[in-house]
């Protein structure tokens, strides 16, 4: 909170006077009031005379004005050392005109009492001053007016009055000394100040009364210059003038004395003045440069510790210090330099130290002085290695002297000192044992790493250690371990190979569909990089046609050989494929391997279509009664000259048929017991190519079981006859039937012929009926193959049936004789052959049977039904009748039981393959 007022802050409020001797308000009316009067003995001020009544009246109120305009305190200013009579009145106090009952109390400071300079004029409530007032003493009171009762009761007030005393110059300036006493030292700078001078006035501050100036009233000597000083008016600052300076500097003079002056009222004329000496003896200049100092890092002493020492020869010296950059230094008031903790080399190898002498104002005398501080190494620092972000990478197979990296360890001590010459010691890796060398070779002075003769591989990962040590090893050297991780990166220097050179042959089938996979390769790559481990594939030879192609992932290190193409048997019955595997990216060192290629063998399988029979079904009628041998058909294929076939049943369940494996002849294997007429049995004929087994074809035959017919049975026996000629001739073969049936006799009708049910029979063969006995069998081919035929021709009479099977090299024309046939009958066919027929204990007449020409009118027809035999083809058996499946006939007897209703008409012919060519040179024959 702010204080009471005081005269200082308040007086411009009210006028005051501008110069000495004027007069405030006041103090002109009392003057006049009091009317002309004599000044008292040493009295500076005017005095006051009797105020005349209207005048009085006036003054009264105008205060009276002025009091209600004042804030709550009311301002009075009085001059000081009054010479006017007194009670001097002041000020018209703004007492309440209608309390008269109270009691008027002036209160304030202790000297404000009865006896104090200031009262109250109880009648005419002004504020009284009875006597002169010094403001060296005192400048200001402060009062308080109260109305009160007897008891002490407040009617009215406080009221507070200020006065303040006003200053006059009635003080003399006087100076702190009379007699000044100062050392100048050479050298120092002009206008620099080297004394302040002081001295003092007691009349009131900031004003003119105490305003001091100072003045150098004379010097002596006055040589070399008469102006050899200069003095500021108003601080008193004595210095150098440019001329003294000069003058200094060439030859020293002095002492000098000087002779002062200063005074009050600032500017103006008039004012009081004192004056003093001053004695100004030249010293010597002391301000010279400094050496360098050296100071050892890291020094154990007391600190602060002495460094150096500086003198200003003069006096009112203050010594100030600056360090560049800021260090821990500092001067004291006798210009001794210390430095206050250790210093660390590293951190700053040097100082710069001004110092500076300056005045009491901070001003420099002369030019600051300049210390070179160097701070002196010791080995406090090891070695520091340097930071290694990434391992250094070196391919493989890098020869020996490559550089692998050059360590450069920083030392923090002094540079070009014994404390940073460092030296360098392959800690790791040892060399392996039994070694030739070591995989890395260190310079100990440079640093520089290199490789050495141990080889290295790809992807190895090496931690170098390496020791660094200063002062170049020497005793008590620091020491520090860099570590350098090395990656032996990979190159491009090993070639894909396959893992198998020779792939085992591989066989695909004529009809293999396109895009068949034919082999996987695989192939492996040495490499460690995955962009070296990228293979390319190709078919270097073996496929001018484009047959084949290769199909493989970018990364992938097997390759797929596929058919690309139709294969061809007749084209080619086997390819030889070379496929070579190469590396994608460019390959160092050696070239690929014998194992970069590899072949493939492709054999080629002819189509072999599954065998087909001449019926897709077969259906044979058999009499429940048929002796175990008998024959029932023939099971051919749909192409006499396809590969021969081997048969087979399946499913004969009952076991009741069998069938010869290479002709295909089924016959009853035992006796059809339990078999019952008008019952189906049904097997699986099935046929496989003799040289494939695995190509196969069956078919359905369904054995119709018949009612066992009459046991009559006629035999009829073929005799010699002659061969027929491929290709084919005008000759044909003459079958007959029994002349002395005696069904036919009885009227029941002739023999109907027609060649068996297997397509390709009526497809090669044609069968011509002649009359009711005799049928003519010829070739519908023009040719057939030179070997023997079985041509199946079925004769039918009535409601029976029989199946006649021909054989033959070829189909021949034949007649019949009675039987039973010798072994000696089994000869080459004779032109004009002839057959006797034999039925029962009948005997037959004997026909011709026809070669060439037209054979009717020499049928006369047969009555018996013919009774057959088979005899063997091969040579040197005994010959004999034999039933279908090769059984033996009983010496004289018949294979075919009585009542048997189908016969086999067999007939042995060889025909030598001369002949068949014979007949083919010859033309048509006569034979």
């Amino acid at each position: 909170m702010a204080g009471p007022p005081t005269c200082s802050s308040v007086r411009p409020a009210l006028p005051h006077p501008s110069r000495p001797g004027q007069l405030t308000l006041g103090e002109e009316l009392s003057r006049l009031a009091a009317g002309p009067r004599e000044p008292a003995l040493g009295a500076r001020g005017p005095v006051l005379t009797m105020v005349p009544a209207w005048l009085l009246l006036l003054f009264l109120s105008v205060a009276q004005v002025f009091a209600k305009v004042q804030s709550a305190e009311l301002y009075v200013e009085v001059p000081e050392n009054y010479g006017g009579n007194f009670p001097l009145y002041l000020i018209k106090l703004p007492l309440p005109p209608e309390e008269t009952e109270g009691e008027i109390v002036l209160s304030g400071t202790h000297d404000v009492a009865a006896e104090g300079p200031f009262a109250v004029d109880p009648e005419s409530g002004f504020l009284l001053m009875t006597r002169a007032l010094d403001r060296e003493e005192r400048a200001e009171y402060w009062l308080k007016v109260t109305l009160e009762t007897e008891d002490g009761r407040v009617l009215w007030g406080p009221q507070p009055v200020l006065v303040c005393v006003k200053d006059e110059n009635d003080q003399v300036p006087h100076f702190s000394q009379f007699i000044y006493r100062v050392q100048l030292s050479q050298g120092t700078r002009p206008g620099i100040p080297f004394l302040f001078l002081e001295a003092s006035d007691k009349d009131e501050p900031g004003t003119a009364n105490s305003d001091l100036r100072f003045y150098i009233l004379n010097q002596a000597p006055a040589q070399p210059s008469p102006d050899m000083f200069q003095l500021e008016p108003r601080l008193g600052a004595l210095a150098l003038s440019p001329e003294g300076s000069t003058s200094l500097d060439q030859a020293a003079e002095g002492p000098y004395r000087l002779l002062v002056q200063v005074k009050d009222m600032g500017d103006q004329a008039s004012g009081h003045q004192a004056t003093a000496t001053i004695d100004v003896s030249i010293v010597e200049n002391t301000w010279v440069p400094l050496d360098p100092i050296h100071l050892a890092e890291n020094l154990k002493v007391p600190y602060p510790h002495h460094i150096a020492q500086v003198h200003w020869s003069g006096r009112d010296v203050h010594y100030h210090l600056e360090s560049r950059p800021p260090g821990p230094f500092d001067v004291d008031a006798e210009g001794t330099l210390y430095v206050t903790e250790e210093l660390d080399r590293e951190a700053q190898a040097e100082y710069l130290l001004q110092v500076q002498a300056q005045n009491t104002r901070g001003e420099d005398y002369t030019e600051p002085l300049e210390l070179h501080v160097v701070v002196a190494d010791e080995n406090d620092n090891a070695p520091v290695c340097p930071l290694s972000d990434s391992p250094v990478s070196i391919p493989e197979l890098s020869p020996p002297g490559t550089e692998v990296t050059t360590l450069s360890a920083e030392d923090m001590d002094a540079p070009g000192s014994p404390n940073s010459h460092i030296v360098y010691q392959l800690l790791s890796p040892e060399p392996e044992e039994g070694a030739d060398g070591r995989a890395f070779e260190l310079d100990f002075t440079s640093g520089s790493v290199t490789l050495g003769d141990a080889p290295l591989r790809a992807a190895q990962n090496i931690l170098l250690r390496v020791m660094a040590a200063d002062r170049g090893g020497a005793e008590g050297s620091l020491s520090s371990t860099c570590e350098v991780a090395v990656t032996i990166t990979d190159i491009n220097d090993h070639a894909p190979e396959f893992t198998i050179s020779q792939i085992e042959p591989v066989s695909l089938p004529e009809d293999a569909e396109p895009g068949t996979l034919v082999a996987t390769l695989m192939a492996t790559d040495a490499d460690l990089e995955p962009a070296f481990r990228l293979m390319d594939f190709a078919i270097e030879a073996g496929d001018v046609a484009g047959t084949f192609g290769l199909d493989w992932e970018p990364d992938s290190s097997h390759v797929e050989l596929r058919l690309l193409k139709n294969l061809s048997y007749e084209a080619a019955s086997s390819h030889k494929l070379v496929v070579v595997v190469r590396s994608v990216a460019e390959l160092v060192g050696p070239g690929p391997g014998p194992g970069a290629t590899a072949t493939v063998t492709v054999l080629v399988e002819k189509l072999v279509p599954p065998p087909k029979l001449d019926q897709e079904s077969y259906e044979a009628s058999v009499p429940v009664s048929t002796p175990a041998g008998s024959l029932l058909l023939t099971i051919q294929p749909s192409d006499p000259i396809s590969s021969p076939l081997r048969f087979s049943l399946v499913n004969d369940s009952e076991g009741w048929l069998c069938i010869k494996e290479v002709s295909g002849e089924v016959h009853i294997a035992r006796p059809l017991q339990g078999a019952q007429p008008g019952d189906m049995y049904t097997v699986l004929v099935e046929a496989r190519y003799e040289d494939e087994p695995t190509l196969s074809t069956s078919a359905t035959l369904v054995i119709r079981f018949l009612k066992s017919p009459s046991a009559w049975a006629p035999t009829l026996n073929p005799v010699p006859t002659r061969h027929l000629c491929t290709p084919r001739q005008d000759h044909g073969v003459v079958i007959s039937g029994p002349g002395e049936d005696p069904d036919l006799a009885g009227g029941h009708g002739p023999y109907s012929f027609a060649l068996g049910p297997n397509p390709t029979v009526r497809r090669d063969w044609h069968l011509q009926a002649l009359n009711g006995s005799h049928a003519y069998l010829t070739l519908a081919l023009h040719w057939v193959e030179p070997r023997e035929h079985v041509v199946p021709v079925v004769v039918s009479h009535d409601a029976r049936t029989w199946q006649l099977l021909i054989r033959g090299p070829t189909p021949t024309a034949f007649t019949f004789l009675p039987g039973p046939l010798s072994p000696s009958d089994c000869v080459s066919l004779q032109r004009g052959g002839a057959v006797r027929a034999q039925g029962g204990q009948h005997e037959g007449h004997a026909h011709e049977a026809v070669g060439s020409g037209h054979p009717r009118g020499h049928l006369d027809g047969n009555r018996h039904l013919p009774h057959l035999h088979l005899h063997s083809l091969d040579p040197g058996e005994e010959e004999g009748p034999r039933s279908a499946s090769g059984e033996r006939a009983p010496e004289g007897g018949s294979l075919n039981g009585p009542g048997s209703p189908s016969w086999e008409l067999g007939l042995c012919l060889r025909v030598p393959w001369e002949r068949a060519q014979h007949c083919r040179s010859r033309g048509p024959s006569t034979e």
